[in-house]
Order: structure tokens, then sequence, then C-alpha cells
């Protein structure tokens, strides 16, 4: 594990595996951690203990997260900010959980903290002192109730869907966190499924302030795991599947931006244009197999370098900007 400020001192804004992640609106995503106990088989991060791709994992301390997201909000100039915490892998492995999400309730302007979770690791301790550090809303993972085949997709024997359940039902009737349940669909895998989750969430009062379900589409990725689904569909037939739902069960399960409060903001400026040739220093092994992490002399981004096998930590070299969406920055050896 490599401990950003402690072991590389690298710019915040960058990197996908890390730190702070800005995509033009409200919400400022928030990345402490990489790493992950589940080996789901859908991951589109290829997350676990049986990653293929992966080669490092990233811990953020708390107070430079905290800083970074003040500095963002300080350039956008907004008072309604969504902080929310999530990962390439799974948050509640993060050590700091508590002092991030005070943290965060901390800052003036950061209206709603929410994290990301499959829900393995909460409690009923855990989400009462969630509660009290001033959590507003858990993105709950749920892919499957039978038991069976919960631990088949999430790849793991020792996964409880049924104390995740609890643990869920618990939170929303003894705590202030509101909990929207986003399973993903897998055609031919988990079809019986959703039903049932969806069944379960409206059942158990998910939703007491945003939309209860967010059901996600199955998208495989280049590093990502890909699941044996019947058929990756198309986004006019997954539009027509959740509206089938939504008929059948008479729940909104296509939500808007506003339905989350969310709305555009001017984005943070790009340092590097796609194509630009940047001087950077080679700093650490990069997230996945044969990449490097880089920062640009600078000291504006931080940079992964893909292609990167010959290159040494402490290097000097230049690189070509092959990316830069939302300031996650991609680069090649020139």
């Amino acid at each position: 594990m490599i401990k950003v400020g402690e072991d590389i001192e690298v710019p915040i804004l960058g990197s996908i595996a890390f730190g702070l992640i800005d995509r033009g609106t409200n919400v400022i995503q928030v990345r402490p951690v990489s790493f992950c106990n589940l080996n789901c088989i859908m991951c589109s991060t290829d997350a676990g203990p049986y990653s293929k791709w992966r080669q490092a994992e990233y811990w953020v301390p708390p107070e430079i997260l905290l800083d970074g997201v003040r500095e963002i909000i300080k350039y956008k100039g907004i008072d309604k900010v969504e902080a929310h915490i999530d990962t390439v892998g799974e948050p509640t492995l993060y050590s700091r959980l508590i002092e991030l999400v005070q943290g965060l309730k901390d800052i003036g302007e950061v209206k709603i903290v929410s994290m990301q979770t499959h829900g393995q690791n909460l409690s009923e301790h855990k989400v009462e002192e969630l509660s009290e550090a001033g959590l507003d809303r858990i993105n709950l993972s749920v892919d499957a109730i039978d038991e069976k085949l919960a631990k088949y997709i999430q790849g793991a024997e020792w996964y409880n869907v049924r104390k995740v359940l609890r643990i869920a039902e618990y939170t929303l009737e003894n705590t202030k966190i509101d909990i929207h349940i986003a399973p993903v669909y897998l055609p031919g895998i988990n079809d019986e499924e959703i039903p049932k989750i969806i069944k379960w969430a409206l059942k158990t009062g998910a939703g007491k302030k945003w939309p209860p379900l967010g059901i996600q589409k199955y998208i495989p990725h280049k590093h990502g795991r890909k699941a044996p689904v019947k058929k990756v569909m198309s986004w006019y037939e997954f539009w027509n599947y959740l509206k089938s739902l939504e008929r059948m069960f008479k729940v909104k399960l296509i939500p808007r931006l506003e339905d989350f409060g969310m709305f555009k903001t001017k984005p943070l400026p790009k340092p590097f244009r796609v194509g630009e040739k940047v001087r950077v220093k080679i700093v650490a092994p990069g997230w996945l197999k044969g990449e490097k992490l880089a920062v640009d002399l600078r000291g504006l981004r931080t940079i992964t370098v893909v292609n990167a096998e010959e290159l040494h930590e402490g290097a000097k070299v230049s690189v070509r900007i092959v990316r830069n969406k939302d300031n996650i920055y991609v680069a090649i050896p020139t």
C-alpha cells in the first residue's frame, strides 16, 4: 500500500484510483483508498484479492483530501456541495472513515455527505458512528437477495447478504442515514433478483429523502472482470427494461440529476491538453500493471503513464497526454 503524503508527494487531482474527482457538477468524488475485500464478477476496476491487473493500492490521509475539497469549492464558488465518498474498491475499508465524514460535514459549503458501499463491513455500531459523524446517504450495492447467488456475484464465500440487508434495515430505522439501493443488472444472472430487491427496498423504507433505487447497467471494461451475462444490453434496451419495472412496481427508476440535488457547475481548469507533451517525474508504481504514477514538473496534476514498464522511479521523462477528461490524466511515453 502506498500512502500519499508519506510514501509519495503527489497532487490530489489527476488519478482515477485515489484523491478527488470533479466532473463539472456540485458533487465532488472523494477517493481515500483503492483496495477491496470482494471479488465481484462484474467489477469494472478488477478489485479484490483475485485481481489480475492491479499492482499497487493507495491510501490518502483525510487532511489532504479535506484541503483539496476546500480548494475545489473555493474555485467553483458554490455553497451547495455533495461530497461523495466512493472508490475503485470499498470505502468502508478506509481506517479513518469517521474522521473523513466528520471533516467533510464540518466544511460549511458541504451540505450532503454520501458514500458508496457493498455494506459487507458495516455493523450497527459503525452506522451509528457514521450517522453521528454526519453521513447523509449510503448508496448500497445489493445485486442479489438469494444467498448463494449473492456469494457468487460478490466473489466471496464469506459474503453474507442477510447481514447486509439486516444492517440496512437497522440503519433506516435507527439513524438519520438514508439508503439508495443500487444493484447492477446482469442479464441471465440476476434477472429474478431485481424484482426482489425492488420489493425489499420499498418495504424497508429506503429513499426517505432521495430516490430509493438506482439500477445500474452492466458495462464491461477493458481491465475489468467480464461477467458471463446472457448479453450486454444496449442503452435503449436497458431504459426500456427500467420503464417496464417502473410500470410494474410504480416506482421511479430513471432518476434525474435534480432528484439528487445535483446541478452543473464550472469544471476545474485542465492544465494539459490531449496531445500535449509534458515533462514528468516518475514517482511510484501505477495502479495497474504496466503503469507508472508521475507528476508534472510544476506539480499541477498526478498523471498515469501507461506502457511504462521500462521507466524507473525518479526518472524525468517526456510523455504525451492521451486523456484529460474530468481532470483524470493518462499519458504515454514519447
